[in-house]
């Protein structure tokens, strides 16, 4: 069997030019040409039925247009899951708070001092833009992918809180509180 590309809808009425409107009904038809397969889309008012060399014909809807998804995550969550991970020796939770250093240094709420070696390994001295507080980051010298991994687990984990923090605010005889527009979990940390 073979391959058949039929193009997506271009948007517009093939008649009156007219751009569809989001969820707004319309037809569109098939028909083959010299140069293979194309896709008429017509308005509800434009629309007679189908032209007498079509192939097939079908009635559709425009889809709506997603919202961007939202890539903030609050910078009071970032610090305090940061503060948290302070005095942690695991190595993966090194890992956790260096990635989450990274993040912050790129927010702009962490400040890149310097940087000293211990041994094997290195430590960065960091300023807090707020209060000025020094902070000491171990760098586990981890790969562009490790640090890939790393945020997704970091926004699956705070996506949980997040979730988790919102259940906990609504309870069954209240409202949900929409007041800040953000979807939770559409978090991207990068």
């Amino acid at each position: 069997m073979s391959d058949y590309e039929v193009a997506r809808s271009g948007g517009t009425c093939c008649i009156t030019g007219r751009p569809f409107e989001e969820d707004e009904p319309f037809y569109s038809v098939v028909v083959e040409t010299a140069d293979g397969f194309e896709r008429r889309d017509y308005c509800a008012d434009a629309w007679t039925g189908p032209p007498d060399d079509a192939i097939c014909h079908f009635k559709t809807h425009m889809p709506r247009k997603q919202a961007p998804k939202r890539t903030f995550v609050d910078e009071s969550v970032l610090l305090t899951f940061f503060d948290r991970l302070q005095e942690a020796t695991e190595p993966a939770k090194q890992r956790f708070r260096f990635v989450l250093a990274l993040i912050l240094l790129r927010k702009r709420i962490l400040r890149y001092e310097n940087s000293r070696r211990e041994g094997d390994g290195e430590t960065w001295v960091l300023r807090r833009v707020g209060d000025r507080s020094r902070q000491e980051i171990f760098n586990p010298g981890l790969s562009e992918g490790e640090i890939g991994e790393i945020t997704s687990q970091l926004g699956a984990v705070l996506h949980a809180d997040l979730a988790a923090a919102g259940a906990a605010d609504n309870d069954e005889d209240s409202e949900p509180d929409e007041s800040d527009g953000r979807p939770v979990g559409e978090e991207t940390l990068t």
